[in-house]
């Protein structure tokens, strides 16, 4: 084997060594790999996060990031993607400053039966009728008063 294939096997399994290794870090370790890495303070997730964040920064030094091209060409098919919020923040037309995303998939099984509701950029369509709220789906498929976030998983229910 020629010295260039050895150096970049060797190179290829320090990498996957750096990667096993992160399993085995403790959260002090990984905030000082962070450091190393992207050179910026370590943002204040839980240690699953940043292994990965860790994993993916550690192929990407290896086998180099994506080109300007690709990256051009990503941030050209999120500008023109509503359901795209990189670059801006998710408007917050609600009380509560939560907004549901159009296109947003909503399936809850109810007396055996399954229902699937989609967000729509005005409502929620359920059986090919738009409701103006998840509440008006809820009473729709139980017959009662229901609150929406409630019956479909978005918020506890009221304690009992």
């Amino acid at each position: 084997m020629s010295e260039v294939k050895q150096n970049k096997k060797r190179a290829q399994t320090s990498v996957l060594r750096q990667l096993a290794a992160l399993q085995t870090l403790s959260l002090e370790q990984l905030h000082e790999k962070w450091l190393d890495l992207y050179d910026s303070k370590p943002p204040k997730y839980k240690k699953q996060f940043l292994v990965k964040q860790l994993a993916y920064r550690i192929q990407e030094l290896f086998h180099g990031g994506l080109s300007e091209e690709a990256k051009a060409h990503l941030k050209n098919v999120a500008a023109n993607d509503p359901m795209a919020t990189i670059l801006q923040r998710k408007p917050t037309n609600n009380k509560s400053g939560e907004r549901i995303l159009p296109g947003t998939r909503f399936v809850r099984v109810w007396n055996g039966k399954q229902y699937e509701v989609i967000a729509r950029e005005k409502g929620f369509e359920y059986e090919g009728c738009v409701y103006r709220s998840l509440s008006a789906v809820a009473d729709k498929i139980t017959g009662t008063h229901w609150n929406g976030k409630v019956f479909f998983g978005l918020k506890k229910g009221a304690k009992k």
